[in-house]
């Protein structure tokens, strides 16, 4: 594993996109169960764009229009999904007070995976990036892919748990100013629809 696959994975891991904007609500929203949950899933979410990468299937959902258009618009309809349910105040980001019953672990986990599942760009992605650092002539290609994924899951729990982490550390100082927590609120579902929007309008 080079010096260079590990620089590329930690700009790639913080690089905002949906799965960090997820964690950090998910923080303020459960604390650090949250956090902890929301890293979790989103890690999890990368298991099959690795096993997708390895078997091939990306190679044919970069071919295939229909499938990549199909994918990549259910990410599209849940990511409005989720800046809907973030301005209601429901569902997977509730950042209510001190008083409100936070989101379940398993339901933020839930969450979680189906934002970085339904991303068809983290399969396309893992199709270009893990091939520059495995040579296909090397005997050992696949489990060396199997490999370098592992330590990119691994980056992006650490990752993502610290920042989450960082963001529940502030939770009480949020939930306790109304405006803030309204600012917030919005700043989250206008993230979430400009992040549909760039998927919606990217090409494979």
């Amino acid at each position: 594993m080079s010096i260079a696959f590990l620089v590329t994975t930690l700009v790639v891991v913080v690089t905002p996109g949906t799965g960090l904007v997820y964690t950090l609500a998910a923080g303020l929203a459960g604390g650090r169960r949250g956090s902890v949950a929301a890293a979790v899933g989103c890690t999890l979410a990368i298991v099959p764009h690795v096993l997708a990468t390895v078997t091939g299937l990306a190679a044919l959902l970069h071919a295939s229009a229909t499938a990549f258009q199909v994918l990549k618009y259910a990410g599209v309809a849940y990511l409005l999904y989720m800046a809907w349910a973030t301005v209601r105040d429901k569902g997977a980001i509730d950042l209510g007070g001190e008083e409100s019953a936070p989101p379940g672990s398993w339901r933020v986990i839930r969450r979680a995976v189906l934002i970085n599942l339904l991303n068809p760009k983290v399969t396309i992605f893992f199709l270009a990036f893990l091939p520059q650092f495995v040579s296909p002539a090397e005997p050992h290609a696949v489990p060396r892919m199997l490999f370098l994924g592992g330590v990119f899951m691994l980056v992006t729990l650490v990752v993502f748990g610290a920042l989450g982490l960082l963001a529940a550390a502030v939770r009480s100082q949020v939930v306790s100013r109304p405006r803030v927590l309204t600012w917030l609120r919005r700043t989250f579902a206008g993230s979430f629809v400009a992040l549909g929007a760039k998927l919606a309008l990217t090409a494979r």
